[in-house]
Order: C-alpha cells, then sequence, then structure tokens
C-alpha cells in the first residue's frame, strides 16, 4: 500500500525497541521520557497509525486532551482497517474531553455504534446521548479506588448515581470521564434473572456536581424505616444512601473481576471483603442487606437548605421507630 507516495512498512528493530522502552516508562508513571521515546518513534515512522495511535494515548494518560486529539486524528487519517478501530475509540474521549461533538459523533460512528440522528440542523453540535443502560465507574482508580452505580450517557462519560465516601472527592449526580476497557465486573440478582455490567475506571471529572454531601447517624428500627428515607431523597430529585450496608473493602484483585453485589444476608463473612485492620481493600457499592443494626451511618446527597428538613418528615412519619443525630457536611 502506498501512503503519500511512500510504501507501507512494517515498523523497524529501532521503532520497536524505542516503543517498548517507551510503555515501560509509562507503566512506572514516567511520562515525560515516555513522550521522548514516542515522538522520536513517530519521528521514524511517521508513515504509520501505531505511531500516532501511542501518542494519543499517552496524551490520555497525561489528560492532554488537545495533543490527544491531534496525535489522534494523525492516527485514524493513516489507518488501513474496518470500523472497530482503538485508534477512533480513543479519538472519541479525547473529543468527548474537548467537548468537540461533531469529533466524538464522528469517532463513535467510524468506531461502528450507531448514534441518534437528532434534528438536521443541531445533531452535530449537541452532547453525544446513548441509552447505554446501567454501569460502575471506580473512581480515583489509582489511589482509594471507589466502585460506584451510575448511569452511561454515552461511550466516555457516567453519571454517578450512588453516593460516593467523603475520601473519593466525588459527590452524587457529578459526570466523569471513563476510559473504553472495563476492569472488572458485577453482577445482580433480581429474582431468577441474573444482570452482569462492566466496571470502568474513571479518567478524570468532567461535569462537577453543586450538591453537598451530608453524613448523618439514624436510628432506624427496621429496613423500612431506612428505605422510607432514601424514597423522600428521591422523591425530592436528590438521594440518601445508607453506607452501613453498601459499602464493602476489596481488595485489587476482587476488585477488578466480577464480583456478586452481596446482599449482606449471610452469617458469615464475606471471603471477598478485604476491609480487615492493616488490609485496607478497593470501596464498593452494592446492594442492602438483611442483617439489620438500627444505628445507620447514611449518606444524603441534598442542598443545605433541604437536607434537616429530609429528616424531620423522615421522623415525623414514624416518630417511634426513627431519629437522627449529627449531620456533617463532608464533601
Amino acid at each position: 500500500m502506498r501512503i503519500f507516495g511512500r510504501v507501507r512498512h512494517r515498523p523497524s528493530p529501532t521503532w520497536r525497541q524505542a516503543t517498548d522502552r517507551a510503555f515501560s516508562l509509562i507503566g512506572d508513571g514516567r511520562y515525560e521520557d515516555a513522550g521522548a521515546l514516542l515522538t522520536r518513534a513517530a519521528d521514524m515512522e511517521p508513515w504509520l497509525s501505531e505511531s500516532w495511535y501511542n501518542l494519543a494515548l499517552l496524551h490520555k494518560f497525561r489528560h492532554d486532551w488537545e495533543q490527544a486529539r491531534t496525535a489522534g486524528l494523525r492516527a485514524v487519517a493513516l489507518l488501513d482497517r474496518d470500523a472497530g478501530a482503538p485508534d477512533w475509540w480513543n479519538l472519541g474521549i479525547a473529543a468527548t474531553a474537548l467537548q468537540d461533538w461533531p469529533l466524538a459523533r464522528r469517532s463513535w460512528q467510524a468506531y461502528g455504534l450507531r448514534l441518534p440522528s437528532g434534528s438536521a440542523e443541531t445533531a452535530s453540535e449537541e452532547a453525544v446521548r446513548l441509552a447505554l443502560g446501567s454501569a460502575a465507574v471506580r473512581l480515583s482508580p489509582e489511589g482509594e479506588a471507589e466502585v460506584v452505580w451510575g448511569r452511561r450517557l454515552d461511550p466516555a462519560r457516567i453519571e454517578v448515581l450512588s453516593i460516593p465516601l467523603p475520601s473519593s472527592g466525588r459527590r452524587w449526580g457529578e459526570v466523569v470521564l471513563h476510559d473504553g476497557v472495563p476492569h472488572g465486573e458485577r453482577a445482580t440478582a433480581e429474582g431468577s434473572a441474573k444482570s452482569v455490567y462492566p466496571v470502568f475506571d474513571e479518567i478524570e471529572l468532567w461535569a462537577p456536581s453543586p450538591v453537598p454531601t451530608w453524613l448523618v447517624l439514624l436510628e432506624a428500627a427496621t429496613a423500612a424505616d431506612r428505605d422510607a428515607l432514601e424514597r423522600l431523597a428521591a422523591d425530592a430529585g436528590f438521594a440518601a444512601e445508607d453506607w452501613s450496608s453498601s459499602v464493602r473493602l476489596l481488595c485489587r484483585t476482587c476488585s477488578e473481576s466480577r464480583m456478586p453485589t452481596d446482599d449482606g444476608s449471610s452469617t458469615s463473612r464475606d471471603p471477598h471483603d478485604h476491609g480487615e485492620p492493616g488490609h485496607p481493600g478497593h470501596l464498593s457499592h452494592h446492594s442492602a442487606g438483611s442483617l439489620w443494626v438500627p444505628e445507620r451511618e447514611c449518606g444524603i446527597a441534598a442542598p443545605a437548605a433541604l437536607v434537616r428538613g429530609l429528616l424531620d418528615s423522615w421522623i415525623a412519619d414514624s416518630p417511634d421507630t426513627r431519629d437522627w443525630r449529627d449531620l456533617e457536611e463532608v464533601c
């Protein structure tokens, strides 16, 4: 194949050595040194889409989206394969980060996804929206990772629907940019049906939420009392989550595998829960359990002007079985 008058050929051994060394440096977090090597490799083999794909990948790791878009465009211009090339997917992530919706739309379509057309006049300028359903996202994957539930807005964005713990620095309702390859799965069972959801790694915060996170200690005599608060918050357009039931600590290996959403009904210790002192794990939100302790640590996502009213209304509906104390804004 001739590209711009030059015969396409296999990369040289020098190109391969530079590229292999660069990815070893990326694994060590030495992005500047890796960038110098990948730039040299692109100078050696500018006709290879892989040269520019590798540079685009590096810029994605560095969150340098302008450079990722530039290198990604050069990579896809040199492609000689059908739809499905990862070059298009990475370009779609960069375009989404920059809110370059025409390029994002073009990238997802070139990858092979079918997008709704929208109105002819505005479709290309509107944010990409796809009904991709629920998924989980691992916040701060390189730190104290926390897996939360969310709704996929498009191939690269998830709206957080769990209430993250304050250590994550994230809030309910935020939209995070995520990577394309899942690291792990979460399996849920409802009746006889079983569903499996991918766990994506967060890249960065895409859109912040103005809604603060509160920690409150509840006295809830039964799970139905706790559920009533969660419904009350949801009806108001916000959220409450019983962290006493919904959070467990997992090691990295378990977190990145297929994990059932433990319902807490077993009297024995979950063998995948690694939350013992001295053995911290990755945080994961799962479903509520049937072993009940009235005192609950609850997260609430609601404006300051509303949160006390929600709690007082919750108590007013059943004052003999409900109480709260120690309300604190934590994120």
